[in-house]
């Protein structure tokens, strides 16, 4: 029985309800495939997104649904946001690539908790030198094509090399790559150096494209339509709105149960529980703490959740005054009172955080503490930086992360009564401020912002190598030292130095302050009672792993 105080849910009592599924991080942290090392994080996208079938897969059995009910499956799914296009490879947000990840795969991808198993390569082994292999499964694209491995080459390079078409914000995504070669049935990618992490990268990056598909259609056709190899293909698609899907019938690891998959958005929370407790969708995402009580006590669904892989921040612009300063980057993390938030705001739903990688993830420094609140210390640093008297604006996304705007304004408001600095804050649509946000010129990314970034890979590089170094696709920071570190971290052939590099590297990210350092995120969703349906620990939603119940 849920508490009838619904002000008193907390995480432990969201843990009941929660039962085992909360241990999914931790087992992800620590899983590896014996190729390479442990997963590691790139472009907060989550995972390639198809996995799970297994050999028993979800069936369809001869009735055509594979449950002996003549009505059809039906699920939906209703997120804070929509996708920015219909591009798996022009994108660098989490709800962009649940939508595109259910048409397109990559060559590795990841299991519930993180494991890494096959996609569309079924063996993978290092090769010569710097060098990975990758061996191509027989199937087809939706059009009914077959994958082949110039596929393969021409995505893993339309990603990384600018000259291929797009100049993709996943560029930092599969490390560093110097060479595609595409052989007979297999593909050999070659690295500047070692690249300890390879597997891990390609099982939660790099979705492949058919070369000749994108070649003869526009963006703007591609961000509209699709042609993946994944387990549904899209029917319509209203920009913003709306994306309905059926099964691909000739899908690679059997056909999903699901008969039509529809995903939609609202940025209210309230309106997301609205639409599950009226039965008119089945899973939704970020359920705040004060609803979880009228969830679980309704008889229709019920609360199911994860510790995710996303760490919650303010980045701030190392280019322009007055975050130029590294004392005032500093003033900014001590001017806010992250335990007052997670406390009050959150309900207790998140851990703080010190550094720019979570404590489940490899190169997490355990001896690093958060800045504690100390708005005196913050005054004195600002002064001391000089920008005394300075105006500030902090701009939040709506409704795109777990109470996201709530978090911003105590966070300006708590910046704003320094005597010395005033903050306001600016609300913008998520689907506006992330264009500005995965621009390639830093020049157009805004000063100071709220994000959150999704490391489905469990590593601190791929939140550290893209946010904050000199040539990170989505970099905000500018600083020799922890780029030669990352660049040292990537060619480590010993795993316990590459986590002392990386323990290293998170010290001076620390003490650079180019985040004011918030909370590790809580996944929380509301799941229908019709529906069978686990959670995965990278937030990736994957309804071809839905059963009826």
């Amino acid at each position: 029985m849920a508490p009838n105080n619904t002000d008193a849910m907390n995480r432990r009592t969201l843990l009941t309800y929660a039962g085992s599924a909360a241990a999914a991080v931790t087992v992800a942290g620590c899983t590896g495939d014996g190729n390479g090392g442990n997963g590691n994080g790139g472009n907060g996208n989550g995972g390639n997104g198809n996995g799970g079938n297994g050999d028993d897969g979800n069936g369809n059995g001869d009735d055509g649904n594979g449950n002996g009910d003549d009505e059809p499956f039906e699920v939906g799914v209703t997120m804070g946001q929509m996708d920015s296009g219909l591009d798996p490879q022009d994108h660098a947000e989490t709800n962009t690539e649940i939508i595109v990840g259910q048409v397109y795969e990559g060559l590795l991808d990841r299991d519930k908790v993180g494991g890494i198993i096959e996609g569309l390569a079924t063996d993978w082994e290092r090769g010569d030198g710097n060098s990975v292999v990758f061996t191509l499964r027989e199937t087809n694209f939706h059009n009914g094509d077959p994958l082949t491995a110039e596929d393969v080459k021409f995505s893993i390079e339309r990603i990384v090399f600018e000259d291929v078409s797009i100049a993709s914000p996943q560029s930092n995504d599969l490390g560093s790559v110097e060479e595609v070669e595409a052989g007979d049935g297999e593909v050999t990618v070659t690295f500047s150096g070692f690249n300890p992490i390879a597997f891990q990268l390609f099982a939660t990056n790099g979705e492949i494209m058919q070369q000749s598909w994108v070649e003869e259609n526009s963006r703007d056709y591609i961000n509209q339509n699709t042609n993946g190899t994944g387990p549904f293909q899209v029917t319509e698609y209203d920009s913003g709105n709306e994306v309905i899907y059926e099964p691909y019938s000739d899908y690679w690891d059997g056909e999903p149960e699901v008969d039509e998959l529809t995903m939609t958005s609202s940025s209210e929370s309230s309106t997301r529980v609205n639409r599950l407790l009226a039965e008119e969708t089945d899973i939704v995402t970020n359920v705040p703490p004060n609803e979880v009580s009228r969830v679980e006590e309704s008889d229709v669904a019920t609360i199911n959740s994860v510790p995710s892989a996303r760490i919650i921040f303010l980045q701030m612009r190392y280019d322009v005054e007055p975050f130029s300063s590294q004392q005032f980057r500093q003033a900014m993390n001590y001017a806010v009172d992250v335990e007052s938030i997670v406390e009050n705001v959150l309900n207790g739903f998140g851990e703080i955080t010190s550094q720019p990688t979570l404590p489940e993830h490899v190169g997490y420094n355990p001896d690093l503490d958060p800045y504690p609140y100390d708005p005196d210390e913050a005054e004195r640093l600002v002064e001391e930086s000089g920008h005394a008297g300075v105006e500030i604006t902090l701009e939040t996304p709506i409704g795109r992360y777990l109470r996201d705007v709530e978090i911003a304004q105590a966070a300006a408001n708590q910046i704003d009564q320094l005597s010395n600095v005033s903050c306001e804050l600016e609300q913008r649509e998520f689907s506006s401020l992330v264009q500005d946000i995965t621009t390639g010129d830093i020049e157009d990314k805004p000063h100071f912002n709220l994000l959150g970034w999704g490391n489905g890979e469990f590593d601190g590089s791929q939140t550290i190598v893209p946010l904050m170094t000199t040539g990170g696709a989505l970099t905000i920071l500018e600083n020799e030292e922890l780029d030669q570190l990352m660049t040292d971290a990537e060619n480590a052939t010993d795993s316990d130095e590459r986590v002392e590099i990386l323990q290293e590297a998170n010290e001076l990210a620390h003490e650079l302050a180019p985040w004011v350092f918030l909370h590790q995120q809580f996944s929380v969703y509301g799941v229908s009672n019709e529906i069978e349906w686990e959670p995965r620990s990278d937030e990736f939603i994957d309804p071809d792993t839905a059963t009826r119940q």
